[in-house]
């Protein structure tokens, strides 16, 4: 039996190791904080109160009072709380006292993942099993049984489900479901952050029909959010739903002492600023950590990192017989193998959980010591969601942050202040994306017939319908358009693409039992999808064998191999119209549309662990178009400058603005593409264009276009607080020569600085 450090204590051993001083370069401690408790309800069902007691519940944290008195005035609102805190409560209790009063009540609870309502319905039908109530619940997903699914649509009090199941076998099929929408009195929208860019935005338009088809049957139900910290929770939730909210944002529940570290790995290489690998070193840390017996959660960013240090933790048990104290999470894995590691980490039989951004999410697995991130994971609200999974019973946690060598890793590790003074991004969707927007028209249309005078949410669209009259997909009557395509449109659309043009992804690994594993917009196919790309699926790599561009069919097979694949893209741009324009003294930023004809022409191999570049070929596809919304910031050439000069600092610098676009808005990387052209077809000036990846766009560079004196601002204070002597990964990009083009960026960023009237001298 290991004995169990305390925190404490080895946060002193920490303090006194020469190395771990060297390599830490910020500790910061956040003090406990007590519970801000109220009283039950008056109100409050007995048989919910006594439930509550007998969960050592005798009083709620004022942020759960303060949501049920809101619920039950009839206010839709939004509650932004920390992991842990209780949030559940905040939509339970609500709805479970409307069903003991009017046992027809229905409400619908939507999660962005199956695993996460299968996790609440076991606490929810534990809660209604102690109140002894009649009360109803079940998950609505792929998963579950033809048998099951008509007692559902009729009987189901309380429906759990995903945005996607609603969108292709809810609403389409509402007929079926006359008793939920007749009574449906609550919307629980959980883990609302999660709802951003392309997928937020398709979310918007599937509760736009759902409000819809709920006024249809004359019920006007309340919206619950529930949310991480991000900017702007309520403009989101407003956003999202087309309703006016409430905001709740104090939290009440208590907390342990944190002990937050930020450790940046020793350069290996000073010359191009390349630091030891952010995987090995949470390797040796998280071994330390285990063989002292503090449990903990390591979180990695991709599938394959989370296989790579499960298989370097597993050497620490590999002499012991059926050893299963160090575990995975991802995605991939089996429900029951999910549940299982999720009871041992509960139970504290299993350590060390090595995980995607999986566990990120509300899933119960109790309440560990210690986290360690691997990089930072894209958000700030990511990263306290990932923080709050360590701080068990109050006890005294640890969150490691380590930092991988990228610009925005070395920036927040080096700029602590950035995560730890709460200054969340936000977070942006785009409802009036008209590909978007057209697609969910014509969902609405198959649900419901439109009246010639009708609105949908806050667009007009009698214009839009009398296109899709003209496309032969609806019929318009004396006072009503009506669907006669044959076709079903929901099934035709991903909530996680704007296109509809996807390319299946088809796995022949086994001749005889080929099936499709995924699918993806032909914009990103270009340089994901094409032959011989290495695929990474549920932590397996596929090699593309052949791609049909013309049947949108890319098919793969398994392989084991050392690398990964990355692709050039060659963009010609063109500037569609200007929309806004605002001057400074060097320059000017417009936002407006654009036309992008991309051509993918090679792809490079690069091994993993070392990025060296073991081979490459070319890439025989046709241009592709996309019509989509950027921003860009047009300037006069620097005095003296040539076009060679120019050409290497706008590509370094591009490279730090894309790195540094998240931290403005809640994004991915591969959201937004940063293009620099020397001389723009344009305006014939040195242009930096910022363009969203979807058609139509989705809101990215729009914000971009507000915030640009502040990103090219933080892009020059990174690069020149850089230790590096020519550019690196860190700062502008990796660098192929020793003839590093560092001072060259940083002159160019000089001259950039927007806020600046007076010359600026960049010879």
């Amino acid at each position: 039996m290991i004995k169990k450090k305390a925190i404490a204590e080895l946060l002193s051993e920490w303090k006194q190791d020469p190395v771990m001083r060297e390599r830490i370069v910020h500790w910061h401690t956040i003090e406990e904080k007590e519970a801000m408790l109220s009283d039950f309800p008056i109100d409050l069902d007995s048989s919910i109160k006594e439930a509550l007691k007998e969960r050592g519940i005798n009083q709620l944290y004022s942020h759960q009072r303060l949501a049920f008195d809101i619920a039950r005035e009839g206010h839709s609102f939004t509650a932004i709380t920390p992991t842990a805190s209780g949030k559940s409560l905040c939509y339970h209790l609500p709805v479970l006292q409307s069903i003991i009063e009017d046992p027809s009540s229905r409400a619908l609870y939507l999660f962005p993942t199956k695993a996460l309502a299968q996790d609440q319905k076991s606490d929810l039908n534990l809660l209604i099993e102690q109140m002894k109530q009649d009360i109803l619940s079940y998950t609505y997903d792929g998963d579950t049984s033809p048998a099951i699914r008509t007692k559902v649509r009729k009987a189901g009090h309380i429906v759990l489900t995903n945005p996607d199941m609603l969108h292709s076998g809810i609403l389409p099929h509402h007929t079926k479901w006359v008793s939920l929408f007749e009574n449906l009195k609550y919307i629980v929208v959980d883990e609302l952050h999660t709802y951003k860019g392309v997928f937020g935005s398709h979310v918007a338009h599937v509760l736009r029909r759902l409000i819809r088809i709920c006024h249809y049957y004359g019920s006007n139900p309340v919206f619950i959010c529930t949310s991480a910290t991000i900017a702007n929770p309520k403009e989101l939730a407003e956003s999202l739903t087309n309703e006016t909210h409430k905001l709740i944002d104090q939290n009440g529940a208590p907390s342990g002492k944190k002990n937050f570290v930020f450790y940046n790995p020793p350069i290996v290489h000073p010359t191009f600023g390349v630091r030891r690998s952010a995987i090995l070193e949470v390797r040796d840390i998280a071994k330390g950590l285990y063989n002292e017996g503090i449990q903990t959660i390591i979180f990695a960013k991709s599938r394959v990192r989370v296989e790579m240090l499960v298989t370097y933790l597993k050497e620490l048990t590999k002499k012991k017989i059926h050893d299963d104290t160090i575990r995975g999470y991802r995605g991939g894995y089996l429900p029951s193998e999910r549940r299982q590691i999720e009871k041992g980490l509960r139970e504290g039989s299993i350590r060390t959980v090595v995980s995607t951004n999986a566990l990120e999410l509300g899933v119960d697995i109790g309440q560990l010591q210690a986290c360690i991130m691997t990089g930072y994971p894209g958000n700030i609200a990511s990263a306290w969601q990932q923080a709050g999974r360590a701080g068990r019973r109050q006890d005294e946690a640890l969150i490691l942050y380590v930092a991988q060598s990228t610009a925005l890793d070395q920036y927040i590790v080096n700029h602590p202040s950035f995560i730890l003074g709460q200054s969340p991004e936000e977070v942006r969707i785009h409802p009036d994306n008209l590909v978007i927007l057209m697609d969910h028209l014509k969902c609405a249309s198959f649900e419901l017939p439109f009246k010639t005078t009708d609105q949908y949410g806050e667009f007009e669209i009698q214009e839009l319908l009398a296109y899709l009259e003209e496309e032969g997909i609806l019929v318009r009557t004396s006072d009503k358009w009506h669907w006669m395509s044959d076709r079903f449109p929901a099934h035709e659309i991903s909530l996680r693409s704007a296109s509809q043009e996807n390319v299946i992804i088809i796995d022949q690994t086994i001749p005889a039992a080929t099936k499709v594993i995924g699918e993806m917009d032909r914009y990103s196919a270009m340089t994901l999808l094409h032959e011989e790309a290495i695929y990474l699926h549920q932590g397996i790599q596929f090699q593309v064998e052949k791609l049909d561009w013309d049947e949108k069919k890319a098919f793969v097979r398994e392989v084991d191999v050392d690398y990964f694949t990355d692709a050039n893209l060659a963009v010609e741009l063109k500037v569609m119209s200007e929309d806004q324009e605002n001057s400074f003294e060097k320059g000017s930023v417009f936002y407006g549309d654009v036309s992008i004809l991309a051509m993918a022409t090679i792809f490079k191999k690069i091994r993993f662990d070392t990025h060296d570049n073991i081979g490459s070929g070319p890439i025989q596809l046709p241009p592709e178009e996309l019509h989509t919304s950027s921003s860009w910031l047009s300037f006069e050439r620097p005095l003296g400058w040539t076009d060679a000069m120019l050409t290497d600092a706008m590509t370094g610098t591009a490279t730090s603005i894309a790195s540094f676009i998240p931290l403005f808005v809640h994004c991915d990387r591969r959201d937004i593409h940063v293009v620099p052209q020397v001389k723009s077809i344009h305006a014939e000036l040195p242009t930096f264009f910022v363009y969203d990846s979807y058609p139509g766009g989705i809101g990215i560079s729009e914000r971009v276009y507000e915030v640009w004196p502040e990103l090219l601002s933080h892009v020059e204070q990174h690069v020149n607080a850089c230790p590096c002597e020519q550019g690196c990964p860190a700062c502008i990009g990796p660098q192929e020569s020793i003839v590093g083009l560092k001072n060259e960026v940083l002159k160019l960023l000089a001259y950039l600085r927007l806020e600046t009237k007076g010359e600026i001298d960049v010879i």
